[in-house]
């Protein structure tokens, strides 16, 4: 066992960090090469050992959450990739509202079943979504007319140094599936959001039909990171995208879903190379015939296979 795996034994348990491990394991896609380490740590302070000795010993590290809005390179991930599992929630209950404090490990499938069974509304149509609170937040995730942006009241953060921030939501900075944790390198720790109160049928019944809606229209029959490029502002970019005739069209064995054009699929044992390849055809493509710019709405991480 060499230097660092020994280091890391003193803070994270034996069982939660991997050495060479596979990134196809841990994302959605079920694509992406080798990381360094895959570290799981469970509270505040096993994440500031480890960022103390990835700073002490020159390491880089990289955040994770579920790896569902996320492609790896075949050449996988230097250094420490990290998944934060921080899962306390706590409800305070107002008169008409509620404010739930969640960790950011959380999913959002798991934290819309507490809101349905504290009779809470507004997460409704993000049990589908299979990310982390902390993703959710980052990308500004949404479904169904919802973002996050609509629910954040403030978020708890740390930095590579172990400082602590918290951010109202106006310092969130929500923009269209983005948010201001793209360029300010914090790392979020937990989010406050405010949810009222409902009928526990109507949120049910509300769920079942988004989750029905998600079943109708979306590839869930085989590995993705969810829809690959953002909506356009005007005619949606899986429907250009169809029009180009592409529906369908492979590279490898990464396809343009015949379901929903906006959704790369893995038929099997596509690579990210595959991914990437489709990707930048369909964007030139869709260019060519309608003189638009499609942009990437899954992140894009590690290095090319040399």
């Amino acid at each position: 066992m060499n230097e660092i795996s020994k280091m890391l034994e003193k803070i994270i348990s034996k069982d939660n960090f991997y050495i060479d491990e596979p990134m196809s394991k841990h994302t959605s896609f079920k694509i992406g090469g080798i990381a360094d380490y895959y570290i799981k740590v469970q509270n505040e302070n096993e994440l500031k050992q480890v960022f103390d000795l990835a700073k002490t010993k020159k390491i880089p590290f990289q955040i994770v959450g579920n790896g569902t809005n996320l492609l790896v390179k075949d050449g996988g991930i230097r250094g420490f990739v990290i998944k934060i599992e921080l899962k306390e929630c706590s409800i305070g209950k107002q008169e008409n509202f509620a404010y739930v404090t969640v960790g950011s490990g959380v999913t959002l499938a798991n934290l819309s079943f507490i809101a349905l069974e504290n009779e809470l509304t507004g997460l409704e149509c993000m049990a589908g979504i299979p990310g982390t609170i902390g993703g959710a937040i980052r990308m500004n995730a949404g479904a169904y007319g919802k973002e996050m942006k609509d629910l954040v009241v403030f978020s708890k953060c740390i930095d590579s140094d172990g400082n602590i921030h918290e951010l109202n939501k106006k310092e969130h900075k929500f923009g269209y599936r983005k948010s201001a944790f793209e360029h300010n390198e914090l790392i979020i720790l937990e989010t406050t959001l405010k949810l009222d109160f409902g009928e526990k049928e109507k949120i049910k019944q509300k769920m079942e039909e988004c989750k029905n809606a998600r079943i109708q229209n979306q590839p869930l029959d085989f590995p993705s990171a969810g829809s690959t490029f953002k909506r356009n502002s005007d005619i949606p970019t899986a429907k250009l995208i169809d029009e180009c005739g592409l529906k369908g069209f492979q590279i490898g064995d990464a396809q343009i879903s015949m379901k929903h054009a906006g959704f790369v699929v893995n038929k099997g044992k596509a690579t990210a190379k595959d991914v990437l390849d489709l990707v930048e055809y369909t964007r030139k493509e869709v260019k060519k015939k309608f003189k638009k710019d499609i942009k990437l709405e899954i992140i894009v991480i590690g290095e090319e296979k040399k």
